[in-house]
């Protein structure tokens, strides 16, 4: 890369991190991705959900690339003085396995990817909370049939019920969701049933 392309790549990188910065208190890798525009937000959204096996497949950038916006990124979080901290990156499906960034998943290379730089303004208890929320798995979503017709993609199984998977469809009971009963009130939710 020549040190014209790599001022103005660092300037871009600098750009979206201190965007993030300001706007949660950290940055990370996704954000500069995101911000120099090599990561559609719509593809990400599918990797969280499992649907892309690694992040890399998605970026819009050669790895050569990535590599060197990353290294701009770590120099910049650096200077900052920023603290990092290691973040746990889950899917967004029933079985909550471990995203993967890079297409070799070498551990090192993961392990930057899953690094937040965080503010060293905040307080000690204040970036605990933050770490803690950012390594909390996301939600799973279970939606209502409009059709009673469907088809666990697994079981071949039905129900009033589903979680969305790549293959399509599925069932509750093969989510790990059947203790999960309708509780309809003001606002209508899944609970878990009481133990006996």
């Amino acid at each position: 890369m020549s040190p014209n392309n790599r001022a103005a790549l660092a300037e871009r990188v600098a750009k979206a991190a201190e965007a993030a910065l300001a706007a949660q208190s950290y940055a990370s890798p996704i954000d500069v991705l995101l911000g120099v525009g090599w990561l559609d937000p719509n593809a990400l959204k599918r990797w969280r959900l499992g649907q892309v096996d690694r992040l890399e497949r998605v970026v819009q950038a050669n790895l050569a690339k990535v590599s060197e916006a990353m290294k701009l990124f770590r120099a910049w979080a650096d200077a900052k003085g920023l603290k990092p901290s290691l973040t746990a990156y889950v899917a967004r499906t029933p079985d909550r396995r471990k995203l993967v960034f890079s297409v070799g998943g070498d551990p090192g290379i993961e392990r930057l990817y899953a690094t937040h730089w965080v503010s060293p303004a905040l307080s000690e208890k204040k970036r605990e909370k933050l770490e803690e929320r950012a390594s909390r798995p996301p939600e799973l979503v279970a939606v209502m049939a409009l059709k009673g017709d469907w088809k666990c993609h697994r079981c071949q199984g039905s129900g009033a019920f589903l979680v969305m998977e790549t293959p399509g469809p599925m069932c509750m009971a093969c989510a790990g969701l059947g203790d999960l009963t309708f509780l309809p009130s003001g606002d209508a939710a899944l609970t878990r049933r009481a133990k006996a």
